[in-house]
């Protein structure tokens, strides 16, 4: 092999050689999380590194300016003392509220977790409707409720908002409709067209204020 072969030969071998280190560094940036609870991110050993941790989103934690959202979470079935401070850009999912368990997958910064990816899973929950009033007997009947708490029944009209909206859906039966508000999560399945039986209060504002889970109708589902 004369000098200019074996020139060529170290080129390439080099370039390869580059290539490969190129593909590993991208590989290794871009690998799977670290699965990890609360409390091992709160040790501060993980700052800088990917991670996945799940937890309750804690009550009254959830607050959004534009397109970024900024929330809290607890161990599952803990007393609520450790708590982890989430931030997230990107549209909240439906399913999304105060109490749902939350899949966070994000980078350790200064001791919070800047969440790229968000699931949420939350428990379904059926009921029967049976004794519970429409929309248009509870509007009938708002004068003499005076907040009373009721279970009210209908069928989802429209979209389901995220928890940051103004209200959660539109609930409506026998041709009346009325906003329901709950800082809660939501069944996946709950969605435009599916009968629910919600209970809660009416809101000063003239808008139904749940105290609980929205259920999927059994007597329907």
């Amino acid at each position: 092999m004369n000098k200019k072969a074996k020139r060529r030969l170290m080129v390439v071998g080099g370039i390869v050689v580059i290539a490969m280190l190129v593909i590993v560094a991208i590989a290794g940036a871009g690998g799977s999380a670290t699965s990890l609870t609360v409390g091992d991110v709160l040790t501060g050993q993980y700052e800088s590194k990917k991670v996945q941790v799940s937890g309750s989103v804690v009550a009254d934690s959830i607050t959004s300016e534009g397109a970024s959202a900024t929330f809290a979470i607890t161990p599952e079935e803990s007393d609520g003392s450790e708590t982890l401070q989430v931030s997230y850009d990107g549209a909240l999912p439906a399913t999304f509220g105060a109490g749902v368990v939350a899949i966070c997958t994000g980078t350790v910064e200064d001791g919070a977790l800047a969440c790229s990816e968000l699931v949420t899973k939350c428990p379904s929950k059926y009921e029967s409707a049976e004794g519970s009033l429409t929309v248009k007997g509870l509007l009938d009947q708002a004068d003499s409720l005076g907040g009373d708490e009721v279970s009210v029944c209908g069928y989802v009209s429209g979209q389901v908002n995220s928890v940051d909206a103004d209200y959660r859906f539109v609930l409506e039966s026998q041709g009346e409709t009325i906003e329901v508000k709950w800082d809660g999560g939501m069944d996946e399945a709950v969605a435009d067209g599916t009968a629910v039986v919600i209970k809660g209060s009416l809101g000063s504002d003239g808008s139904f204020v749940a105290s609980e889970q929205p259920a999927i109708d059994e007597s329907v589902a």
